[in-house]
């Protein structure tokens, strides 16, 4: 313990940050120089429920009550004091998805994730409509969706909002969301800082032209840029939170954020010519625009920085997943020979191998496609490995293969955005799970892109501190300060980075890769034609992070 780490919990000079991410809860306390000083998680699963990728909203607070919880017993063991209330707060999720509520706050439908892409019909009219890409993701594609197949609550629905507008809903009575998750639900007008008012009016004349009764703009959350007040908890908010009584009503709390947002802040990547990807369930980048694009494309997002910047957003949402499964497989191989070795252990083990495989992936390919896969225009996926009988076959290249595996549909995208549109990258800051492992996750992402990528310890605790910079951000700014310059002298000042320059042999070894990925992605195709699915609940899939 130190001192001034106790002094500034017991006196509640410190923000607190929350993220339900798709696998994990995570509960972030931070001091007065924004670094972490406790840490508190939660484990939780998506089911897959009736084809759709769903969370309870029970498990929503089990697994908030349980973050927080953590956090306060982390609080007393590292610096010997009780959590006894904390300055600012704020809450972050995974974006996009629907949760579509009645006039009493009565649920209508399972949330349903960003993973579901039963919205194809929707989001394809719509992106149409719009001019501008509207993926299968999003809120507003979810709910045309829900039109068009006819949807009996539909006619009920009184607020569409996503997970952490939720949360921060109940926590303070507010219907806001911050700009960045926002932005994904329905495009923003950077005029005017809300939801595009041309295409809130088209939306409603196509609901009717379906037989629905509409007033999008009022169903969407209020919008908000990072800085700025979102509501204060309530009596009933802190009960939800923390059940205990450790933290008690009256706290300020930011706008809500997306994680892809929070990321953006987690590191530092809110200024043009700055980028960012995250790697877990699902892994996308985060891309701040100098310019707008020249069209619209469907493997592009536009999207915000929680500031309301304009950022190009390419989203996979296939991650880890399948990395984590093999891993698991691998870990209950060395069991049955009688080797104990924990997690942490076998990933360093099996990603420190691929830097020994050809650098073309050696003929072998894999699709981590455990969920459709809209870059490549896939509704359903299979995870697939496959090889021809002269391909190099070692554990080295096996492991090179499912890491590039694992970045190929970002390439992608970033393809699109580099060569076709010419957006120009001064580095990408990599950050999650997948790049735990020093100098191997990001030497092959720096390859795939042909940019230098960036780590640094400064995002190791990922968006719940990047969301509890954002609280800080709101109570402790200066006046007129705006968030890029915050971050540059208050918080990431002095910050030391590794940076992996591209390697002209893993570049060409990734490209070489491709080819093969792209050709046989017909393979894939036929996997999902011709290999059934259950409609069980997914067994549970541990995340490297």
């Amino acid at each position: 313990m130190t001192t001034d780490a106790g002094a500034a919990i017991t006196s509640g000079r410190t923000a607190l940050g929350i993220e339900l991410g798709s696998t994990r809860i995570k509960a972030v306390l931070i001091g007065p120089d924004h670094a972490p000083l406790a840490v508190g998680s939660y484990d939780w699963e998506n089911q897959l429920v009736d084809r759709r990728w769903t969370y309870s909203l029970a498990a929503v607070w089990s697994g908030v009550q349980g973050s927080v919880a953590a956090l306060a017993e982390d609080v007393r063991r590292r610096h010997g004091v009780e959590l006894a209330g904390v300055g600012a707060l704020g809450v972050s999720a995974m974006m996009h998805g629907y949760l579509a509520f009645d006039a009493d706050g009565e649920l209508l439908a399972p949330f349903r994730t960003w993973r579901n892409t039963n919205t194809g019909r929707a989001a394809e009219r719509l992106s149409a409509e719009f001019g501008c890409n509207i993926p299968h993701r999003w809120s507003v594609a979810h709910l045309y969706q829900a039109v068009l197949d006819g949807e009996e609550h539909v006619g009920r629905l009184d607020h569409l909002t996503t997970l952490a507008g939720y949360v921060h809903w109940q926590l303070t009575g507010e219907k806001v969301l911050g700009i960045g998750d926002a932005s994904g639900m329905l495009p923003i007008d950077a005029s005017t800082g809300g939801y595009d008012a041309t295409m809130l009016a088209r939306f409603d004349q196509l609901a009717a032209e379906a037989g629905v009764d509409l007033d999008l703009a009022a169903l969407l959350p209020a919008v908000a840029v990072a800085g700025r007040p979102a509501g204060t908890l309530t009596e009933a908010g802190a009960r939800l939170l923390d059940p205990i009584g450790r933290l008690r009503p009256g706290i300020p709390l930011c706008p809500p954020e997306g994680d892809a947002g929070t990321g953006m802040v987690a590191t530092n990547s809110v200024a043009p010519r700055t980028g960012n990807v995250s790697a877990g369930t699902s892994i996308f980048a985060m891309v701040v625009l100098e310019r707008e694009l020249s069209g619209a494309h469907r493997e592009l997002d536009l999207v915000t920085t929680p500031a309301g910047d304009p950022v190009a957003m390419v989203h996979c949402n296939n991650g880890a997943s399948e990395l984590d499964a093999w891993a698991g497989l691998f870990a209950e191989f060395a069991r049955a020979m009688g080797v104990r070795a924990g997690p942490s252990e076998v990933f360093e083990t099996l990603f420190t191998a691929a830097l020994g495989g050809a650098s073309d992936g050696g003929g072998l390919l894999a699709y981590n496609y455990l969920s459709g896969e809209p870059i490549t225009d896939f509704e359903e996926g299979r995870p697939l490995f496959l090889r021809s009988p002269d391909s190099r076959f070692d554990l080295g290249t096996f492991m090179r293969a499912q890491l590039f595996a694992s970045l190929a549909t970002l390439r992608i995208g970033m393809d699109v955005l580099q060569k076709t549109e010419g957006v120009r990258l001064d580095r990408m800051f990599a950050h999650g799970g997948l790049f735990r492992t020093e100098g191997v996750a990001q030497r092959f992402l720096a390859a795939a892109i042909d940019t230098p990528v960036a780590v640094g310890d400064a995002a190791a605790e990922g968006g719940a501190w990047g969301i509890a910079v954002l609280a800080a951000f709101a109570t402790r700014r200066a006046p007129e300060q705006g968030l890029a310059d915050y971050l540059d002298t208050a918080v990431f000042a002095g910050t030391a980075l590794e940076t992996a320059e591209p390697r002209p042999d893993d570049v060409a070894g990734f490209d070489a890769f491709m080819r093969r990925y792209v050709a046989a992605l017909p393979v894939e195709r036929a996997a999902v034609e011709h290999v059934g699915i259950g409609t069980t609940a997914a067994a549970p899939i541990e995340e490297h992070a």
